[in-house]
């Protein structure tokens, strides 16, 4: 019997932001993994996924979300989450698996994908693509992303400052990921590159505790993990004047 195994991006929390094909997929599915932490507490996906399939199609998977130091444990919990999926593989034969955003874009799925298809020869991986963090704040915010020739630079703080530094130093419009535990060097590097005024940053977005701001009223004070930042293009020239 052949086996599929789909991530389906579910949008960063607002359940009204998965797109019709997701829930298509979802529900077509035989059993929907979600990724839990070792702590237990329901994650986005999961809250996500519930507005759409019933409590009893979806399985709660452990994958170590915030290890970022010990690589063994990390790994072991990768190859965990892989054996477990890749025996709901072989039970089912249909498996979504939904991650907040898109499956492709930071997404524990990749990683997952890559140990089931050794686990499980011939499997067909696929992706239903999702809304973004970034799309979702530029919407809420009125932050423009891109116009004209504008380039746009997608950055983890999790690589660390200098790496958002540089980007803020290049042209375009910058988006951070993640930076929430380094507010404070994120807000120096905003103020050191000029480019603080109009940047906005938001966390939670589309959960009742959303909150969107100038990135101006950044007090270095740590923010939620999973916060995100956009520092839109230096623009001049009016109306077009990227094109």
């Amino acid at each position: 019997m052949s086996s599929r195994l789909v991530g389906v991006g579910v949008g960063p929390g607002d359940p009204e932001l998965v797109t019709v094909k997701g829930v298509n997929a979802l529900r077509a599915a035989e059993v929907v993994v979600v990724p839990v932490m070792d702590t237990g507490e329901r994650g986005r996906a999961e809250a996500t996924v519930l507005h759409y399939v019933g409590a009893e199609k979806v399985v709660r998977v452990v994958f170590a979300l915030n290890e970022r130091s010990d690589r063994a444990r990390r790994e072991a919990a990768w190859d965990a989450a892989g054996e477990r999926v890749a025996a709901l593989l072989r039970a089912h034969g249909s498996v979504a698996f939904a991650t907040i955003g898109d499956p492709n874009v930071y997404s524990t799925f990749t990683y997952l994908a890559q140990t089931v298809a050794e686990l499980v020869p011939g499997v067909a991986v696929e992706t239903v693509p999702g809304i973004t963090a970034m799309q979702d704040l530029a919407a809420r915010s009125g932050a423009v992303l891109t116009e004209g020739t504008e380039p746009l630079t997608l950055v983890p703080v999790t690589a660390g400052a200098a790496v958002l530094k540089d980007a803020l130093n290049g042209p375009g419009t910058v988006v951070a990921y993640k930076f929430g535990r380094q507010a404070r060097e994120v807000a120096e590097a905003l103020r050191d590159s000029g480019r603080i005024e109009d940047a906005v940053w938001g966390s939670a977005l589309g959960l009742p505790e959303e909150s969107i701001r100038p990135a101006g009223e950044l007090d270095g004070a740590p923010l939620p993990y999973l916060s995100t930042l956009i520092a839109p293009a230096r623009r001049t020239g009016g109306r077009g004047g990227k094109l």
